[in-house]
């Protein structure tokens, strides 16, 4: 295991290793840490063999689903995104909005196994109902810097090509032994997190491979220096507060219980549409986003 060293000027104020089902641990859900983060309020961390991808077709709305991967690699198929494949560096986004289906719409790359997060972002009122859209965005077309990629917002003047809502970062970090990395974040992103896929990390306590913790709120930098003798990587978020209430379905997040009525039903009006369109699957074995 990677051993590293984390210097911040916040104190860590909620750890947690969540629980695991099978190849998934649940790090986040919107009933708990989510309403610490939001506008973060659900965190997956997932590793499996790439023949066991079986997620079933489920709906969202009101959020956004980030995936991005830590190991190995996926492919895509979409007819209004091409083919391509999704690794290191890579990001699958989908805004729901006001509803979408998915869950196969990646299918097995060249790798045995793969490792990643798949992250939810709650939507702000202007898009909580809006259209749909799904980017997926191969690591070339992604901007770095250093050892972090800027999957989300921007991060010293590079801006991601995702088209996420403004006031959110995210970035996926692999520090080499014995490499430092510090990061500020921009003004007003009080809200302040990071997620270990693989290695050890200080920051005044011990966080190893698996756990997420939140920092206390506030705009002072954290700065990291990896200390040991393979690679430390994770994900680390940072936001503008969500200032609304959180409106809970069972796939869909929202700011109020109207808008919350109005993307089920839309869920719904999609689910019949769905259920009569038949085999949709592509050559390659996905099922494109519904929406």
């Amino acid at each position: 295991m990677t051993d590293a060293l984390v210097q911040t000027k916040r104190r860590i104020v909620h750890r947690t290793r969540g629980s695991t089902h099978g190849p998934i641990t649940r790090l986040m859900s919107p009933s708990d840490l989510g309403e610490m983060v939001k506008p973060f309020v659900f965190l997956d961390l997932f590793e499996t063999e790439a023949g066991q991808m079986n997620m079933p077709i489920h709906p969202h709305s009101g959020i956004a689903t980030v995936t991005v991967f830590t190991k190995g690699d996926v492919r895509f198929d979409d007819p209004d995104a091409g083919e391509g494949t999704i690794a290191y560096g890579g990001v699958e986004w989908s805004r729901a909005g006001g509803g979408m289906w998915h869950g196969k719409e990646l299918s097995p790359g060249s790798s045995r196994r793969f490792q990643g997060f798949q992250l939810w972002i709650a939507l702000p009122p202007e898009l909580e109902n809006g259209p749909s859209e799904s980017q997926y965005l191969e690591a070339p077309a992604m901007k770095h810097l250093g050892p972090a990629t800027v999957i989300v917002g921007a991060h010293e003047g590079l801006e991601s090509s995702v088209h996420a809502p403004a006031g959110i970062n995210y970035l996926l970090v692999t520090l080499k032994p014995g490499e430092t990395w510090s990061y500020q974040p921009p003004s007003g992103h009080s809200v302040t997190w990071l997620a270990i896929a693989q290695g050890t990390l200080d920051a005044g306590e011990r966080m190893s491979a698996g756990e997420m913790v939140v920092f206390e709120g506030g705009g002072a930098p954290l700065e990291l220096t990896a200390a040991g003798d393979t690679d430390a990587v994770f994900v680390l978020g940072s936001a503008v507060p969500h200032p609304h209430e959180l409106h809970l379905g069972r796939y869909s997040v929202h700011t109020s219980a109207e808008a919350l009525a109005s993307g089920e039903r839309r869920i719904a009006e999609l689910g019949a549409k769905l259920a009569s369109a038949g085999d949709r699957r592509t050559a390659s074995g996905a099922t494109p986003v519904f929406r």
